[in-house]
């Protein structure tokens, strides 16, 4: 290892001062400095007014996309503290917003439970804003302070009066471009994680307003039965088997317990966990206690019900989890996490104090609705059934391909072994599979086409999954295996990359494979491994000359380019089959020019994620209108 000679003493320990530490290193506080981390910093603030509520002191939350790209969050709650901090000597307000590791969440009696940054929020906000301004109304007087880049620009002052009844916050910031990729905020953005919000906050009212154009985008969450009506909101796609939500609530050892769950038609578990109102996507000891007791509760209903005979093998907890949405919510004043990225609860009390209040409220809610408790039984039966054909299926394919030492027939395999070096190219239809295995680089371009549109598997039982000829292939292909077989390590390809038609079949049969990947193979999505190939729109003649076009947009430039003449030859690709081998690799699949999109998870999405799903690939046909018709400005429609 080489030496530098730079000094290395004493004055080298750098020591920063008040918030530059966030300023310095701002990752380290909201994860990054990209559009994630912008629409972050809204979050502190809201959950800093989410903390009143749980605390019984706020009924309502207004957040404003103001012009210009800053934001206003007001709350009713009681107003962050005005006087004077003794250890401190500021004002309350002013610690709050300058000081990190400051507020009312460090056993100081200011709030049993909180979510966000577990007290850094508000100061981190400020750090990594051009400015911050708090309005405070309290004790029939409004006070405002402001700050620049984490800086007290004057002290805390009065500025007026307000009704000695009324009480709250208002803050106000701009967030600093020097720091963030970017400072546009998006509406959709911030509507998903505020409907969230007050999904798991029943009673509490939040107001999402956009004003930045002329026609002012307003939305407002209010949902009287929290995490009950968040069970709707996951089913709105689906059919659910029975009519009640069922609900559990409960306080055990401190942990106070919130759990809801219904099953629907599906075949898919959807279990989203959460803590202080904050997500936990890798679960964590509440949700095995949820599990647990689910388990317990149903096998023993069985049993006693003779549903299932003495000498009959227990239900398996996945069986008896078939098609369920459930949220499990609880609420914990001193939150343990484990691993590296914080998302997964260590609390062993959380786990003892779900178990024991599902079962429970679990157990007297199936004495008391038998007609229920029978249905979800016998759907865990069927189930049952359909993984025991599915293990035979997976049995059998794994013998054949033993035996036959092969992968897929029609698998075009690259000769580098090497996974880092090698990428699959997922193909619709034989005739652009033909093209595709022309054009490739064989040493590391593997191809394997598909025949038509493959098993929709949001409607499919596992033992279907097996039976589906293309998806086995690409299961063999891959190399991983799947659900509880999968292993990330026996990857074969780090590039997994859907190539489909540029219109809507197309568009549609890479929905499919996407849906089969999430569902069975999420891994591969949450580590970075599928792309979707980006085929040209348009090919431009003139003179000779050729130019490929990938949006409407793009064709323009070029026709304003060259000229606009009846010189000008455009064609419109419809399909990958009218590219020959030669046109397919220099648009498509050459790795100096083509253009790939990564298809990447957001973890704090997990519910919006499944619902999408769930709407656009299920059988009701209502959300899926609702769905496109808000999103429709979205879509490309040249397709």
């Amino acid at each position: 290892m080489s030496q530098n000679n730079q000094e290395y003493g004493a004055d080298q320990i750098q020591i920063l001062e008040g918030l530059e530490a966030v300023r310095k290193r701002p990752g380290m506080y909201i994860g990054s400095t990209s559009e994630r981390g912008l629409h972050h910093l809204v979050y502190e603030i809201v959950d800093n007014a989410v903390d009143e509520a749980l605390a019984g002191f706020c009924k309502h939350i207004q957040v404003t996309i103001n012009p210009g790209n800053t934001i206003t969050v007001v709350d009713d709650g009681r107003g962050i503290p005005t006087g004077i901090n003794k250890k401190a000597g500021i004002p309350a307000v002013e610690v709050v917003f300058t000081i990190l590791h400051a507020g009312g969440k460090f056993g100081g009696g200011g709030y049993k439970v909180s979510g966000g940054l577990h007290g850094v929020g508000a100061s981190v906000v400020n750090a990594l804003s051009n400015w911050l301004e708090v309005e405070i109304c309290r004790d029939g007087k409004i006070y405002r302070q402001r700050y620049e880049r984490g800086k007290t620009m004057y002290p805390l002052k009065e500025v007026g009066t307000c009704d000695p009844e009324k009480t709250g916050t208002k803050v106000t910031f701009e967030p600093d471009g020097s720091i963030f990729e970017t400072t546009i905020f998006d509406f959709n953005t911030l509507k998903v994680r505020l409907r969230e919000t007050a999904f798991l906050t029943k009673g509490l009212k939040i107001t999402l307003r956009d004003e930045r154009e002329e026609e002012v985008n307003e939305r407002e969450f209010y949902y009287e039965g929290g995490i009950k009506e968040f069970v709707n909101y996951l089913n709105r796609g689906k059919e659910p088997l029975y009519d009640d939500v069922i609900y559990c609530e409960g306080e055990k050892d401190g942990v106070y317990v919130e759990v809801a769950f219904q099953h629907n038609d599906a075949y898919n578990e959807n279990c989203l966990s959460f803590v202080n109102n904050i997500i936990t996507p890798e679960g964590g000891t509440h949700l095995a206690g949820f599990r647990a007791a689910v388990t317990k509760v149903f096998n023993s209903y069985a049993r006693n019900n003779k549903i299932i005979k003495e000498k009959d093998d227990a239900l398996d907890g996945e069986d008896i989890r078939e098609g369920i949405a459930a949220i499990i919510s609880i609420k914990i004043e001193e939150p343990q996490f484990e691993g590296q990225t914080k998302q997964k609860l260590g609390n062993s009390e959380a786990r003892g104090a779900v178990d024991s209040i599902v079962t429970e409220k679990l157990t007297y809610f199936l004495e008391q609705n038998p007609t229920v408790a029978k249905i979800i039984c016998e759907k865990s039966l069927r189930s049952k059934k359909a993984r025991e054909a599915a293990r035979k299926a997976r049995e059998a394919s794994r013998k054949g391909a033993l035996e036959v030492g092969s992968l897929p027939g029609k698998l075009a395999d690259c000769s580098d072994k090497n996974p880092e070096n090698c990428e699959i190219f997922i193909v619709e239809g034989d005739s652009a599979g033909g093209s595709a295995k022309k054009a490739r680089n064989r040493a590391t371009q593997a191809i394997l086409p598909l025949r038509g549109k493959i098993l929709n598997v949001e409607k499919a039982q596992i033992n279907r999954i097996y039976d589906n000829a293309e998806i086995r292939s690409m299961i063999t292909a891959f190399g991983t295996g799947i659900q509880d077989d999968f292993d990330i390590e026996k990857l074969r390809y780090h590039k997994i990359i859907i190539m489909t038609d540029a219109d809507v079949d197309g568009a549609h049969i890479a929905t499919l494979m996407l849906t089969f990947l999430y569902r069975f193979m999420p891994e591969l999505i949450r580590q970075g491994y599928v792309y979707l190939a980006t085929p040209p729109l348009y090919k431009i003649e003139k003179n000779r000359k050729e130019w490929y076009a990938y949006s409407d947009e793009e064709l323009n430039n070029i026709m304003l380019e060259i000229g606009r003449d009846g010189n000008n030859k455009v064609q419109r690709y419809k399909g990958l089959g009218e590219m020959d081998a030669e046109q397919l690799w220099e648009t498509t699949m050459d790795p100096e020019k083509r253009i790939l999109k990564r298809v990447m998870i957001d973890s704090e999405d997990a519910a919006e994620i499944d619902a999408t799903f769930s709407v656009l690939m299920g059988d009701k046909v209502e959300p899926r209108r609702e769905f496109i018709e808000e999103n429709a400005r979205f879509a490309d429609l040249d397709i």
